[in-house]
C-alpha cells in the first residue's frame, strides 16, 4: 500500500505536480466551483457521482465531507450511491458506500 494521504490526494500530489495544483487552485475552485449556474450543493453531488462512476475512491472522502458541508444529507448521498449502482456498477457503489460510511461516521465523531 502506498503512503498517499487519502484524506487529501490533492495535497499529496502537490509536491510532485505543482503546476497541476496551481491550475486547480487558480481555475477549478475560483472559476468553476464559484460559477452561479450551479449551486455548491449541486456541484458536490455531481462531483461525488463522477468520482464514484470513475472509480476514484481515493478522492471520495474529501468530497463526501465537502458535500455534507455544502448541504447534501447522508440520506441523499445514500440514495445517490444506490442509484449509481445501476449506472456505474455494483462494485463501485459498494466501495463508495463503505467509504461514505467510514468517512461520515468519522466526521460525526470529530468535535
Amino acid at each position: 500500500m502506498s503512503n498517499i494521504n487519502f484524506s487529501s490526494p490533492r495535497e499529496a500530489a502537490r509536491a510532485f505536480t505543482p503546476k497541476l495544483s496551481q491550475f486547480v487552485d487558480t481555475t477549478l475552485y475560483p472559476a468553476i466551483w464559484s460559477d452561479p449556474a450551479l449551486s455548491q450543493r449541486d456541484r458536490s453531488l455531481i462531483t461525488v457521482a463522477a468520482l464514484i462512476a470513475g472509480g476514484h475512491a481515493e478522492e471520495l472522502p474529501a468530497h463526501l465531507r465537502r458535500a455534507v458541508s455544502n448541504g447534501v444529507t447522508r440520506e441523499e448521498l445514500s440514495a445517490a450511491i444506490t442509484h449509481l449502482a445501476f449506472y456505474a456498477g455494483f462494485p463501485a457503489a459498494i466501495t463508495a458506500s463503505a467509504i461514505a460510511n467510514a468517512t461520515l461516521n468519522e466526521s460525526e465523531k470529530q468535535p
